[in-house]
């Protein structure tokens, strides 16, 4: 990675970790802090979650272990929420690079898309109806709501993205590096077990 490139990794990076920026909102403000043209060459988002996961462990190595942790724990008590929608955990809670400042983004499978919505309803659980871009670059519905975590004594945003069940092959694609995208409820369960104290 040429220098400028990593200066705005880096850059991003800081704000990501500091801020829960998107790993594209961060570029993009990264270069305009740093006085760039807005045709500068950014890096790729592996190179930003490389930056992030060096800005971790520089500055933030004390704290984000344990705040990775809540966050999986409360990812994990929506998988089990969402059960028949086959949840899949995604983002940088599932990667291993979240923070406190970081959302939680669960991929739900179902042959209904309605139903997702009408299981919130039932559990008379507010939220916030919105169509994002999806895994797959099609526009995707998404019930985003807020969830008060005990370990972090905050709330804390939890989106699930309804796919359609045939979705589920596309979403188990590994990454460019060949690690699993996202996980299911067993595996956010073993890294919960892995990691708990």
């Amino acid at each position: 990675m040429d220098t400028l490139k990593a200066e705005i990794a880096a850059t991003a990076a800081r704000m990501v970790v500091e801020e829960g920026l998107e790993y594209g909102a961060a570029k993009r403000r990264a270069v305009k802090q740093l006085g760039l043209s807005n045709r500068s060459a950014l890096p790729g988002n592996d190179e930003v979650e490389e930056a992030v996961r060096e800005y971790i462990e520089l500055f933030a190595a004390e704290t984000q272990p344990d705040e990775l942790l809540a966050l999986r724990r409360l990812a994990l008590v929506w998988m089990e929420r969402m059960a028949p929608f086959r949840p899949h955990l995604g983002g940088a809670v599932w990667r291993g690079t979240a923070t406190r400042r970081c959302d939680v983004y669960l991929l739900l499978f179902c042959d209904d898309a309605k139903s997702a919505e009408i299981a919130l309803i039932d559990r008379q659980q507010n939220y916030l109806p919105r169509t994002v871009v999806g895994f797959n670059g099609a526009a995707t519905e998404a019930l985003s709501l807020h969830c008060w975590s005990e370990a972090l004594q905050e709330d804390i945003g939890v989106h699930l993205m309804v796919y359609d069940f045939d979705d589920v092959r596309g979403a188990l694609k590994p990454d460019a590096k060949g690690r699993p995208a996202r996980g299911d409820i067993e595996a956010v369960r073993r890294l919960v077990h892995d990691a708990a104290p």
